[in-house]
């Protein structure tokens, strides 16, 4: 944290290693000012083998809650002394809020795609047959909140099949009346109206194996990483007549549902997805 904060102002953190890129302060700048919300939010660096000691140091300062980034987003979930059912699911934890002795984990991240989909892009999952790459921590998280919102049917795709029929039996255990699949990249068939990119392939401008066949004019294809650049994803998706979307919105959407847990107001979020857009469109032009 740069410097102590005033007695009234309660006190906010983002926590990873790295942390410096990290737009969280930001974004909760211009929540807390829509909102009248007398807070403070600053990164906060933790040495990759002191994440718990750093977060006890944070709250013995009087810090009231911590939005968790890479790498520590499993030592959160371990951390907390009481999880909600998205952060159970999700086996993760990004959000934590502090009340005494208790320290509650939350995982945003699932809700914030579902937001983002939903009510940014104006794009309904209900009876939606919806296609989820990959099958690590990123698609964990996004599974329950997707599968509230009962699409006709989810594919998990991975090239290690295991790991997607994992995340399936796991997904039939919270919500046993949703129709969940697990395929290879390979054996996947007909179009769907949602694809959505939850593998690392992006970090690397790198595309998953999938067929062209899977998209179509009516398919959104949505990619959680997001940069001044589409991605390989979001390129081939385009190239193939989908509608594109990456996960700025995911970002901004999550940081309001943590902001919400933390002061009981939800924040606007049109504004602040604007100003980051264009401030992204603004450093691939730079």
């Amino acid at each position: 944290m740069s410097s102590p904060t005033p007695a009234s102002t309660d006190a906010y953190v983002v926590i990873g290693n790295p942390i410096a890129h990290s737009k969280s302060p930001a974004i909760h700048a211009h929540f807390a000012a829509q909102t009248a919300q007398q807070m403070d939010y600053q990164r906060l660096l933790a040495p990759l083998d002191q994440f718990a000691a750093t977060v006890h140091t944070f709250i013995a300062a009087g810090g009231k809650g911590a939005n968790v980034t890479v790498p520590f987003k499993l030592e959160a979930f371990a951390l907390a002394t009481e999880l909600t059912p998205r952060a159970q699911a999700a086996g993760a934890v990004n959000t934590l809020k502090f009340d005494g002795e208790k320290i509650l984990g939350e995982n945003t991240d699932g809700i914030g795609i579902v937001m983002d989909i939903v009510r940014n892009a104006g794009f309904a999952l209900r009876s939606k047959r919806v296609l989820l790459l990959g099958a690590g921590g990123a698609s964990r998280g996004a599974l329950l909140p997707l599968l509230e919102q009962q699409p006709a049917e989810l594919v998990i795709a991975n090239r290690t099949v295991a790991k997607a029929q994992e995340l399936a039996a796991m997904a039939t255990q919270y919500l046993p009346e949703a129709v969940v699949h697990a395929s290879s990249f390979h054996d996947l068939d007909g179009h769907f109206d949602v694809i959505i990119n939850a593998t690392s392939a992006s970090l690397n401008d790198e595309l998953p194996p999938l067929s062209a066949t899977l998209f179509s004019s009516a398919t959104l294809a949505y990619d959680m990483m997001y940069g001044a650049q589409p991605t390989a994803f979001l390129r081939f998706a385009a190239e193939h007549a989908a509608q594109c979307r990456d996960g700025l919105g995911m970002l901004v959407e999550q940081a309001a549902e943590a902001f919400s847990l933390w002061r009981g107001v939800r924040p606007e979020t049109a504004q602040v997805l604007m100003t980051l857009r264009a401030e992204l469109q603004a450093s691939a032009v730079a």
